[in-house]
């Protein structure tokens, strides 16, 4: 028997963290990943998947992830039910995280705004990259041996999705 679950997308909400009695950490979060195609309206609709993580784990992603982090998951699909108030049944899907990746660095999570979830390339865009290049090498001497040579003035990095390796 398998189950395996790979997924990579961006929060919908900051993740809530909260302790068990036993004072065991958990934390509930919810990824959009956009679906492989395009609706009637040439529009990428994404599914909104539920993911719990426990322990140590749980803590980090609380602590380093926030609302529109992206985000790669990897665990198993796990479903169960309870009676609620009404006495109704109520069945749960979700994914339990084995190991959650942070996929891009901290606090560039929003510089994909307005392109949806996943939408665009995940990271960074050209002006971000080149604006972290800019800050970091003020602070350092220049004429060394050390320079960076891939290191630009700032201006986006010109360069066709045909030649990336990913």
């Amino acid at each position: 028997m398998l189950n395996r679950v790979v997924l990579v997308g961006r929060l919908t909400r900051d993740p809530e963290l909260r302790y068990t009695p036993n004072g065991v950490a958990v934390a509930n979060f919810t990824l959009a990943v956009n679906r492989a195609f395009s609706n009637q309206q040439g529009e990428r609709d994404a599914d909104f998947i539920n993911c719990v993580i426990w322990r140590k784990q749980a803590e980090n992603v609380a602590n380093y992830l926030k609302k529109g982090s992206l985000a790669g998951v990897d665990g198993r699909i796990q479903t169960r039910s309870y009676d609620n108030n009404e006495g109704k049944r109520v069945f749960i899907t979700e994914v339990v995280a084995e190991s959650v990746q942070f996929l891009e660095p901290r606090g560039s999570s929003n510089s994909n705004q307005g392109q949806g979830f996943g939408g665009g390339s995940p990271g960074f865009s050209g002006n971000d990259f080149g604006q972290q290049n800019q800050n970091q090498n003020q602070n350092r001497p220049s004429g060394g041996f050390n320079d960076d040579p891939f290191a630009n003035d700032g201006k986006p990095i010109d360069i066709s999705d045909d030649d990336l390796p990913f």
